[in-house]
């Protein structure tokens, strides 16, 4: 059985509806993400960061969301969430996920921690606009990528298109993010994702947020 040290409106909302499509056990380890809470030792044994996801099981844990992601879809490849390894659509796989984790995470850290990338407190404002403008840039190039495609992929539903729904729920207009209609076909597939019984389920709280 899988343990996942959660926390809302965190990547680990991603992880854990991974969990539920592929239908394996796990128990959840609620955790704070507040800069100043506590985190649990078992967590932080794993990743000194203090962050989640993290991921443990019988003989092994992990962190990092893409990684997490890429690891749970090859060890229940019964689930059809990821291409196979010999599948013409794995190379895609993996360099969307890894943009996702490197490139639109990394601009969404800007506008919610600008402490983190500037020197001092006069130069936040900066940082943030920054992200903003990496977050409309990041968001344009997945739009592209998507084409007419269904899914993220092409015509079949992924891990990657669960990945790509929990990054559009971090979007907040309150912190000058582009809205989701600048890229229509990312939220057409956002719009499809939200459907699924198991997003349902995790992300309760943020659907009815939005009704």
């Amino acid at each position: 059985m899988y343990k996942l040290f959660y926390a809302p409106e965190s990547a680990s909302m991603g992880v854990r509806v991974l969990l539920d499509e592929i239908g394996s056990p796990y128990e959840l380890v609620p955790t704070r993400i507040a800069m100043d809470a506590p985190r649990p030792p078992e967590l932080l044994a794993i990743n000194p960061n203090g962050w989640v996801p993290v991921l443990s099981w019988d003989n092994g844990a992990m962190y990092e969301c893409a990684a997490i992601t890429i690891f749970l879809c090859d060890r229940h490849p019964e689930a059809g969430l990821a291409p196979r390894l010999d599948d013409a659509g794995r190379a895609r796989f993996l360099q969307t996920l890894v943009y996702f984790s490197n490139s639109v995470q990394n601009a969404f850290q800007l506008t919610y921690y600008p402490d983190r990338f500037a020197d001092s407190p006069a130069d936040e404002a900066s940082a943030q606009r920054r992200g903003v403008r990496r977050l409309r840039e990041t968001w344009q190039v997945i739009n592209q990528q998507i084409g007419e495609n269904e899914w993220v992929l092409g015509d079949r539903f992924s891990a990657a298109d669960i990945y790509l729904f929990m990054l559009t729920t971090w979007i907040r207009s309150a912190r000058g993010h582009p809205v989701i209609d600048e890229f229509p076909n990312v939220k057409r597939i956002a719009d499809l994702v939200v459907q699924r019984p198991t997003v349902q389920c995790v992300f309760e709280e943020w659907i009815a947020s939005r009704e």
